[in-house]
C-alpha cells in the first residue's frame, strides 16, 4: 500500500519532475526517502533554501515542466518565497512545498508558525493544502494551473506528521478546471482590425516579450517582421527570439544605451507589441504617443491616460500573426538604411576601447569564449544592463536573467539549475561582487554536484547601479553602496572551488581558456574600474 511520502513522489515523476530543489526538515525526510527509492527523480541540497526556489524557477524555464522546491516552516517558507516570486514575475512554472502546521495547530502560538497560505498568496497563482487521499489529484491541478495562461508558482501545504501514512489506493481521474474561451467571432474582429491599423500605419514597430519565448515562434516572428518591414526592439528576457544581426533588429528596450534604441522607436506610429509583458517594462515608459496593438493571450495592462488606444488581440500569439500574414500589408515608409546605422553605432560605442579593462572588456572577453550553444546567466547589477544590450545571443534561452522579479543572487542557482538541465552545454555565470557576496556559500552546492561552470564575478566594489542612481541626484556616491575600502584579499580556492584573479584582459582571456577546460567549477574575479558604467546605463529611454 501507497504512503503519502510515495505518492507524492510517483506524481510527481508523473509530470516529468526530475529535480526537488530544498534543504531538508524533519517532516519532510520521509518524502526524501521515497525520491531515494525512485529512480528518475532526485532531491538536490541547497544551502540556501532561496536558491532551491531560483534552481526550481530556471527548471521550470528551460523544460516546459514545473520545477519544485521545498521548504519548512517559518524561515525555510520565508527564505523561499524570494524564489518564489522570482518564479510568479518571471512567468516560471513550479510547485513549492513547505511543510505545514497540523490542524490541530494551526491558529496557535508555536514555534516557527506562520500561516505559509497568507505569506504565498501574493505570489502564487494558487495556494492549497496536501491531502492524503487525493494527492494525484492536487498535483494534477497544481500542475495544470502553474503551466496554464502566465505559467507561475503553485504552493502546496505539507501537513507535518503524514509523510508515512497508508493511504488507500486512488487512480481516480483528475481535476481541471475550465478554461475561459474567447468567441472566434470577436478574436477575428479583432484580428481584422489590427490588419487594417498595420496597413495604414508608414512607420509600425515590432515590441517581442517573454511571452513570444514561451510560445516558441521565433522564426514566425522573423517571417512577420520582413512581410512588414518593420524594425524590432524586444525586452530583455526575450533576447535571442530575434539575431542581433538581422537588418530589422534595432536593440533591447531599457538597457543600456536605451537612448539610442529610442532613435529609432521614437519615429514609430503604431506600435505593435508581440508576447509583450509589461511586468519587464511598461508600455507607456518607452511608447511614442500612437496606437498600441497588443498581441498575447491576455489584455494589455496600460495607463490609459498615456496611452489612449489599445487594439487588445487575445489569442494564440502564433495563430494571430499566421492570420496576419496572410493579408496584404501596405509597404511602410522607414528609412531601414538609418535604422542599421544607428544599431552599428550603437554596437560600436558599447565595444571596449583597446588597451581598457572595464565590464565592457568582461561581457566582450567572455562573449568570445563561451561557444555559441553555451549558456551564460546573470546577476542583477549594473552589468545585466550591459549584457541586455552589449551580449549578442544567438537562439531564446542561452541568456538567462531576471527581469520580472530582478532578484541579485538569481544567477548562480540559475546556471546550476542550466548545467543539471543541459549537463552537456557550456555554462557561465556573470555577477557583481554585490550580488556573489548574497550566493558565495553555492559555490559548495556547485563543487559537491561537480558541476563545470565557469563563474565570473566583476569586482569594482561597489553596488554601481545605486552608486550610479546617487550620482544622478547628486548625493555621495559612496555612502551606502561602497563593499568595502578595498577589494578583498586574493585567494586560491573558496569552499574547494579554484579562484582566478585577474586585472587585465590578457590575463582574463587566457582565465577563461583555462576554466572552460577545467572539469570543475572555477571562479575568475574580475577587478575592473567600473566607472565606464556612467557613459552606458540609465539613459533616457524617451
Amino acid at each position: 500500500m501507497d504512503t503519502v511520502a510515495t505518492k507524492l513522489v510517483s506524481a510527481l515523476k508523473e509530470h516529468g519532475i526530475k529535480f526537488v530543489f530544498g534543504i531538508p526538515s524533519g517532516n519532510m525526510i520521509d518524502y526524501i526517502e521515497a525520491i531515494r527509492k525512485t529512480n528518475g527523480i532526485e532531491f538536490i541540497l541547497t544551502s540556501h533554501e532561496s536558491t532551491a526556489a531560483f534552481m526550481a524557477s530556471v527548471t521550470g524555464r528551460l523544460t516546459g515542466k514545473p520545477g519544485a522546491c521545498f521548504g519548512t516552516f517559518g524561515p525555510g517558507a520565508t527564505n523561499l518565497s524570494t524564489g518564489v516570486g522570482c518564479a510568479f514575475l518571471d512567468r516560471n512554472p513550479v510547485l513549492v512545498f513547505t511543510d505545514e502546521m497540523p490542524d490541530f495547530l494551526k491558529g496557535r502560538t508555536v514555534q516557527m508558525g506562520i500561516n505559509h497560505q497568507a505569506l504565498f498568496r501574493p505570489i502564487t497563482k494558487w495556494t492549497t493544502h496536501l491531502i492524503p487521499n487525493r494527492i494525484r489529484e492536487i498535483i494534477f491541478e497544481s500542475a495544470q494551473i502553474s503551466l496554464s495562461d502566465l505559467p507561475g508558482p503553485v504552493h502546496i501545504g505539507v501537513p507535518a506528521g503524514i509523510g508515512n501514512e497508508e493511504i488507500i489506493q486512488n487512480n481516480g481521474n483528475p481535476f481541471f478546471r475550465e478554461k475561459k474561451i474567447i468567441s472566434d467571432r470577436i478574436i477575428n474582429i479583432a484580428i481584422k482590425k489590427a490588419a487594417e491599423l498595420i496597413s495604414k500605419a508608414k512607420k509600425p514597430i515590432l515590441a517581442i516579450g517573454l511571452n513570444a519565448v514561451q510560445a516558441n515562434i521565433s522564426s514566425t516572428i522573423i517571417e512577420f517582421a520582413d512581410k512588414l518591414q518593420a524594425p524590432v526592439v524586444l525586452t530583455p528576457m526575450a533576447k535571442g527570439i530575434f539575431p542581433e544581426n538581422h537588418p530589422l533588429y534595432a536593440g533591447v528596450l531599457f538597457h543600456a544605451l536605451s537612448n539610442r534604441v529610442a532613435k529609432t522607436y521614437s519615429q514609430a506610429d503604431l506600435v505593435i507589441g508581440i508576447g509583450y509583458d509589461p511586468v519587464e517594462f511598461n508600455y507607456e515608459d518607452w511608447m511614442p504617443n500612437v496606437l498600441l496593438i497588443h498581441i498575447n493571450t491576455f489584455p494589455a495592462d496600460v495607463d490609459e491616460k498615456k496611452v489612449p488606444y489599445v487594439l487588445n488581440v487575445v489569442n494564440d500569439i502564433k495563430e494571430t500573426l499566421q492570420s496576419l500574414l496572410k493579408v496584404s500589408l501596405f509597404k511602410n515608409g522607414w528609412d531601414l538604411k538609418q535604422v542599421q546605422i544607428t544599431k552599428t553605432k550603437m554596437f560600436r560605442e558599447l565595444a571596449p576601447k583597446e588597451g581598457s579593462f572595464g565590464p565592457r572588456a568582461v561581457v566582450a572577453g567572455l562573449r568570445n569564449q563561451l561557444p555559441q550553444e553555451g549558456i551564460l546567466t546573470v546577476d542583477v547589477g549594473a552589468h545585466l544592463h550591459l549584457v541586455g544590450q552589449q551580449w549578442l545571443t544567438p537562439a531564446p534561452e542561452k541568456l538567462l536573467m531576471t527581469n520580472g522579479w530582478s532578484s541579485m543572487g538569481f544567477a548562480v542557482p540559475a546556471a546550476m539549475a542550466a548545467k543539471l538541465i543541459n549537463p552537456g552545454l557550456p555554462v557561465a555565470c556573470l555577477m557583481g561582487d554585490g550580488g556573489f557576496r548574497m550566493m558565495a556559500g553555492e559555490l559548495a552546492t556547485a563543487r559537491r554536484l561537480n558541476l563545470q561552470i565557469v563563474f565570473v564575478v566583476i569586482l569594482d566594489n561597489s553596488l554601481s547601479l545605486i552608486d550610479i542612481k546617487q550620482g544622478k541626484k547628486r548625493y555621495n556616491r559612496e555612502y551606502g553602496t561602497r563593499l568595502d575600502d578595498e577589494i578583498y584579499p586574493a585567494s586560491d580556492y573558496i569552499f574547494g572551488v579554484p579562484v582566478i584573479r585577474v586585472e587585465n584582459s590578457n590575463a582574463f582571456q587566457n582565465a577563461l581558456v583555462k576554466a572552460f577546460s577545467m572539469n570543475s567549477p572555477v571562479l575568475i574575479e574580475a577587478v575592473v574600474d567600473g566607472s565606464e558604467y556612467d557613459e552606458l546605463v540609465l539613459k533616457p529611454n524617451k
